[in-house]
This record gives C-alpha cells, structure tokens and sequence, in this order.
C-alpha cells in the first residue's frame, strides 16, 4: 500500500513537472529556458529536477509527449464511432480545440517547439501526429464515398485545412482563458461545413 502510494505521488509530481516545463517553455522557447526556470516554476531545487528529468531536451520531449498522445487517442475514438461525417467533424473540432484548454501550453509546446528534438524523438512524435491526420483524411473520405462530400474534394488537403484552423484557434485560446470554448468550436465546424457563401435556393422555372 505505501509503495503505491508512493508512486502515485511520484506521478503527480511528474505530471507537475511537465505542465512547469510546457508553461516555460511556451514563455519563452525552448532555447530561451533553462532546466532553472521550470524548477522555479515548479518551487524546488534545481538540482530536484533531475528526479523527474535527465536534461531540458528530455523535458521538451515529455512535454511535446503528453501534449500531443491523449487528442491522437480521442481521434482514433471518433475514427472508429459509426457517426455521421457531420458528427464525426464536430467531434474532431471539439477534442482537438479542448485539448488546448485541457493540456493548455503542452500542445503550444508541440506545435512550436517540437523541431529541437533529435530526429530519433522527432520521429516517434511524427508518428502520432501523421497518424492523426490520416485518421481525419479516412472521415472526409467517408464522407466522399457516402456523398456528403463532393467528390473532386482533396480529402488530404481538407484534413490539413482542418488542423491548421484548429492549431491557430487553440494558440489563440492558450493565451486567452477567457474565450469562449463552445462558441468557437461552433463557429469553426460551421465555418468548415457551410464555408463562407449565403446558402441559396434554385428556382424552379414553370414552363406552362
């Protein structure tokens, strides 16, 4: 019982270091940090961060990690649901934009500062990104196939339009609390479904 209660604490500890090193590194880059500044951040020693981290290039990863693994495992979710292309495209807004609000500056982390990592972590972390967006390619092409979608629609091009909006709101939502979540995810995902031109209606014409 002690034992896991010891690592429980561990882990709390842990996951305390790693939003201290994405709210730094956020700040001020990762070149601009150092492995003082996330201990400050967290009230320790600098010498105690090596408990949680070997080095600041470990602690960009852990946090490009964290900030990224958990919305890749809600895309796969949504990819697999039996939802309408509608459902599944408003589900995908939702998760990825609360994933800045939920995990806040560590997915800013990943966006931004990502490239400072060797290639060996760039690539695991790749992985799980292109995973994502083959995953949303799979619903627009769904879509095609189900006729929801037109069909000269580049469903590769429509998955990367989608994370581009989502990535720029959630910078935006990172340095603004006080935005309002659901307002903008509804705005994007009618944004992306109605685009920007007033619906109309044909007329029929009467021959007689």
């Amino acid at each position: 019982m002690k034992a896991n209660t010891e690592k429980h604490k561990y882990q709390q500890q842990r996951l305390q270091a790693i939003r201290s090193a994405a709210a730094v590194f956020a700040e001020k880059g990762f070149h601009g940090s150092s492995t003082r500044d996330i201990a400050e951040r967290m009230g320790i020693k600098q010498g105690s961060l090596y408990y949680y981290f070997k080095s600041k290039e470990e602690a960009l990863g852990e946090v490009c990690l964290f900030g990224i693994e958990e919305y890749v495992s809600h895309m796969e979710v949504i990819a697999a649901s039996d939802q309408s292309f509608e459902a599944k495209l408003m589900a995908t807004i939702t998760s990825h934009l609360s994933s800045y609000r939920e995990r806040n500056e560590a997915l800013k982390v990943y966006n931004d500062e990502r490239l400072y990592l060797p290639e060996e972590k760039r690539g695991n972390l790749k992985t799980l990104g292109s995973g994502y967006r083959q995953l949303l390619e799979e619903i627009f092409e769904e879509g095609v196939q189900s006729g929801v979608l037109r069909q000269s629609i580049d469903c590769h091009f429509a998955a990367q339009a989608v994370i581009g909006i989502c990535n720029a709101w959630g910078d935006i939502i990172v340095r603004d609390p006080d935005l309002d979540l659901f307002d903008i995810i509804q705005k994007c995902t009618d944004l992306l479904m109605n685009g920007f031109r007033e619906a109309r209606t044909s007329r029929r014409t009467d021959d007689r």
